[in-house]
């Protein structure tokens, strides 16, 4: 099974407002940038939408390590999904899940692969989460 390592940040001009999400996929040497925006959106929502399309991208099951600044995306996924799928997609507050349609979707996504999701700081100088940030608030900047 290859290996591909998923460096993924999302950004927004306003939390509603234009946001934008960045991810480089890396499997050896070979390197690929994707990016996109939305004109309305959320911070977590492109938080989410950057692992999606990063997942999506890859065109055979792979063991996949996902690095991402986001606890909503790499909680979500290792601590709250489960229990969300139980209860019907209601939260601990007794009210529907927020993003629930993207939630799907990542589920959706990540069930080919053997997924492992890593914590990183954010703004903290790591090379490739720099990187990242900075796709996802250029395309941020260019949905305004």
């Amino acid at each position: 099974m290859k290996r591909v390592e998923i460096f993924t940040d999302g950004a927004c001009k306003g939390n509603p407002g234009p946001g934008g999400w960045g991810a480089l996929l890396r499997m050896g040497r070979h390197e690929k940038e994707l990016h996109g925006s939305d004109p309305d959106t959320t911070n977590n929502r492109m938080e989410m939408t950057a692992v999606i399309r990063a997942l999506k991208a890859l065109i055979e099951p792979c063991e996949v390590v996902i690095h991402s600044d986001s606890r909503y995306v790499i909680d979500g996924m290792t601590k709250w999904v489960e229990g969300w799928q139980r209860k019907g997609w209601i939260n601990a507050s007794k009210k529907p899940v927020r993003n629930a349609d993207l939630w799907h979707d990542l589920i959706e996504a990540a069930a080919p692969h053997r997924v492992t999701w890593q914590w990183v700081k954010g703004h903290n100088g790591h090379p490739e989460n720099e990187r990242v940030d900075k796709l996802a608030s250029d395309a941020a900047d260019s949905a305004c």
